[in-house]
């Protein structure tokens, strides 16, 4: 019985390190949502640009460090794009801890005249993605 709920709460803290998120703070005038795939990442500022909002975005925690970078940034793009965005300044992206998960096993058995017992633990940290930017508007070039 016991064994039953240490599998059930590592589970549930595994479900809850692995949900990914994301958020926005308007700062300007959000447009008409747009397909997260005409959202553009700029590493630098465009010449010409409208701010509409701060992104936050983070990933979940069960991939390899280029995974969890590419869901967030996958999430700043998404979350840019239902604001009207066409661009997304990065401003930069960080592993956080975002929780551990350990195990802890035992056993004993005795007998008339002696005793054995045993035991192993483990445990390890679970880590995320967070990625921020600036959604912003990019307007067209203007045609020659």
């Amino acid at each position: 019985m016991a064994i039953h709920r240490l599998t059930l709460a590592g589970a549930c803290a595994a479900l809850l390190a692995g949900c990914a998120s994301s958020s926005h703070v308007l700062v300007g005038q959000a447009r008409p949502p747009i397909s997260p795939d005409q959202v553009q990442i700029y590493l630098q500022p465009p010449a010409h640009f409208e701010q509409i909002a701060t992104l936050d975005a983070s990933s979940g925690s069960f991939a390899s460090d280029q995974a969890k970078t590419d869901k967030a940034i996958a999430k700043l793009k998404a979350e840019a794009a239902k604001l009207g965005a066409n661009g997304v300044l990065l401003q930069g992206v960080a592993k956080q801890q975002s929780g551990s998960i350990g195990l802890g096993l035992g056993s004993a058995s005795y007998g008339p005249g002696s005793a054995v017992g045993g035991s192993a633990a483990g445990a390890g940290g679970l880590y995320v993605k967070d990625a921020k930017g600036l959604a912003i508007y990019v307007p067209p070039e203007p045609a020659h």
